[in-house]
């Protein structure tokens, strides 16, 4: 299909076209977070299930979407930009805090939020992967915009002479696979250890990334 169908314009039982709209792309969204987070999962899913599952027809999908990998693209969006919020807040609330406590209270900020809902998971770790080259280049996007917050997080603490001064990114990078590898393997259950520990480990992970042997607060 080359485009979306067009959908009908005007106000309808007190809704404009445009919440009209926006209600059914949260309703494909929501049924897609269930079907492509649980059973059958995304590449055993059909435009017919995503739409019986939405309430909606399949022609209101194509008035929303081309393909189902268009859904599988806004999902993965939302997902990340729900987990984006919860640090965003955290780093906010915990700005004056030392920093082992502020990179304690982020991290569990953006633990809770993406194992809230064991659905989540899967979209972000397992169901994105391998999809197709545009979704690989979104999710590796959507992980350096992890990257650069570390990045700039740990610049900041050592301009304050709270961490090491050094170029980040590798290590930031390196340290975004344990983050990612440890929360999926915990919400699979291959992980013997609460959510409270396995937030622990990757915060002295990150601490001692941040502050190597040797190196001493207020050093620079």
């Amino acid at each position: 299909m080359a485009g979306r169908l067009k959908a009908p314009t005007g106000r309808y039982a007190g809704k404009s076209a445009e919440e009209r709209q926006a209600e059914r792309r949260r309703r494909f969204l929501d049924a897609a977070l269930q079907l492509f987070g649980e059973t059958p999962g995304y590449r055993g899913t059909t435009v017919a299930a995503l739409s019986e599952a939405a309430g909606l027809s399949t022609r209101q999908f194509y008035e929303e979407f081309r393909t189902l990998e268009d859904v599988l693209a806004a999902l993965h969006l939302q997902v990340n930009d729900w987990a984006e919020e919860a640090v965003v807040a955290a780093f906010a609330a915990a700005r004056d805090l030392p920093l082992a406590d502020r990179v304690t209270a982020i991290f569990r900020a953006y633990a809770a939020n993406v194992t809230a809902d064991p659905r989540r998971i899967r979209i972000t770790f397992v169901e994105i992967v391998g999809v197709s080259p545009r979704l690989e280049e979104q999710r590796l996007a959507r992980r350096a915009r992890w990257i650069e917050l570390i990045c700039a997080e740990a610049t900041a603490a050592a301009a304050r002479g709270e961490a090491a001064p050094r170029d980040y990114r590798l290590a930031a990078t390196a340290f975004i696979g344990s983050v990612n590898g440890l929360l999926h393997d915990w919400s699979a259950g291959w992980v013997d250890a609460t959510l409270d520990e396995a937030v622990d480990e990757l915060v002295r992970q990150l601490l001692g990334i941040l502050r190597p042997p040797g190196w001493e607060p207020g050093r620079s």
